[in-house]
């Protein structure tokens, strides 16, 4: 992880996130709920960060085997159709890209988490507000960012 800066945008509406050699920080998303994926998407961009939303786990899982080190953390719903869940995303996510910050979203696997969620993750709990997200997200890269420094 690169040290992150505030910018304004050109058009004044928001800060952007950006990384120390000048890229804006990408976050995945993948939720299959419409009206949720949307919301996650402006609370997201609300908070400074672009980002890429899909609508399963196997879509983020070839974006990330496209090009991992683009994205600074994933987002995911646990429960999802396709051939591969939130808990196996996080996994593959960690295999190419190690301290990716993970926030898993979850309306009723919150027991399952200790045993499938990857290490250093944030699991929160539908319905969850605004904020928790954005706390896990920034808690999350900052402490990616730490973990980094030196390597």
């Amino acid at each position: 992880m690169q040290d992150v800066l505030m910018v304004d945008d050109s058009a004044g509406t928001s800060e952007k996130l950006i990384s120390g050699d000048g890229s804006k920080l990408l976050v995945l998303i993948a939720e299959d709920e419409f009206l949720i994926k949307v919301n996650l998407e402006d609370v997201v961009s609300e908070a400074g960060f672009e980002h890429l939303a899909v609508s399963n786990a196997d879509e983020a899982i070839r974006a990330l085997e496209e090009d991992s080190a683009r994205f600074c953390a994933v987002i995911t719903d646990v429960r999802m159709p396709g051939e591969t869940d939130g808990w196996d995303l996080a996994r593959r996510a960690r295999e190419l890209q190690p301290l990716m910050p993970v926030i898993y979203m979850t309306g009723d696997s919150a027991k399952e988490w200790a045993a499938q969620g990857v290490p250093n993750s944030v699991l929160l709990q539908k319905p969850f507000v605004h904020a928790q997200l954005v706390t896990a997200l920034t808690t999350l890269l900052n402490g990616a960012a730490t973990s980094s420094i030196g390597q």
